[in-house]
């Protein structure tokens, strides 16, 4: 056996960087921290706009096909705990490992639904601002896609035990499904949770239309579009979420528009929200300034005024670093 200790040594270092030269890992995140005066009058430090850190990467299987994982998890940054400690898993944001080829790519783990993930496209703050994002407030209220999602609670966004498909992009049509074979066994549920994607994008045009269901009944519809000329977009959506029984239902429009000018970007929002008898809005204003091409210093301003309760105002700075 002393004898061809060597030759399986040398294998064992040639085999590595055989595979490393067709794989590749990667960390990525984003770091979010700002000053702001939340909705309900109370100054404080925290993430305005979300910090997360992910480990995602790819192996080459040949043939043009590819192994491809991403693991993400969300915190806060001002305490440094996990995002819903105690009560969402520690990879909240996504657990997948799948394939990819020339057929499109199939995802399997947890993960946002194939409406979740597209939708912060037609959203100035792409749906991650907790002081100015009309999409945020407005979008999607009574669908919950995981009602027992986080250790019983509901998850607005993602679902465990999931099949996720993307397709390749045809003539500028891209269509992307979710969806889980597994019943959950919990008072209520009726089916299995689905989602569908049929989205558009050709030159300064870019439209998406979504229809989610999740494992209870409760529904949405999701039409979106985006119109960009120069440095202006302008963007516009419509949601239609309503519980299984039809007791409660909510219909949102909201109408956004960007401008970039040198290394600033000016956003401004609105939104209407028929939540069944009462009549919401949502009104906000925000300017993003680009210190490099990771670092982002904002500026945030929102103003609700919901039926129930009057006008409320949040503003906020913050600074955005990605890697």
């Amino acid at each position: 056996m002393r004898s061809i200790q060597p030759l399986l040594l040398a294998c064992a270092a040639a085999a590595p960087l055989s595979a490393w030269a067709q794989s590749a890992v990667s960390v990525n995140g984003r770091l979010d921290l700002g000053v702001f005066r939340g909705f309900d009058g109370v100054a404080q430090v925290g993430t305005v706009q979300r910090s997360n850190i992910a480990i995602s990467g790819f192996e080459d299987l040949g043939g043009g096909v590819k192994a491809v994982f991403r693991l993400s998890t969300r915190f806060e940054m001002d305490t440094g705990q996990s995002e819903g400690a105690g009560r969402k898993p520690f990879w909240h944001d996504e657990s997948t490992v799948g394939l990819q080829g020339s057929w499109g790519t199939v995802r399997v783990g947890r993960a946002m639904t194939a409406m979740w993930a597209q939708d912060w496209k037609f959203d100035p703050w792409c749906n991650f601002n907790r002081i100015a994002s009309p999409a945020w407030y407005l979008w999607h209220p009574l669908t919950p896609s995981d009602p027992y999602g986080n250790n019983g609670t509901a998850e607005y966004g993602r679902v465990n035990n999931g099949v996720f498909y993307d397709s390749p992009t045809v003539k500028g049509f891209t269509l992307r499904l979710s969806g889980s074979f597994e019943r959950e066994h919990e008072p209520g549920a009726s089916g299995l949770p689905y989602s569908t994607v049929l989205e558009y994008a050709h030159g300064p045009v870019a439209t998406m239309a979504a229809f989610e269901r999740n494992s209870v009944g409760d529904k949405d519809t999701f039409v979106a579009g985006k119109y960009t000329i120069g440095a202006v977009a302008v963007m516009a959506a419509y949601d239609y979420s309503r519980q299984f029984d039809a007791v409660s239902q909510s219909r949102a429009t909201t109408l956004d528009a960007t401008y970039e000018v040198g290394r600033m970007t000016l956003k401004v929002g609105y939104g209407r929200q028929r939540l069944n008898a009462d009549v919401n809005h949502f009104a906000s204003i925000g300017a993003d300034y680009a210190l490099s091409r990771r670092t982002t210093l904002y500026a945030s301003l929102g103003n609700k005024r919901d039926a129930t309760t009057d006008a409320r105002t949040s503003f906020g700075v913050g600074l955005a670093y990605a890697f």
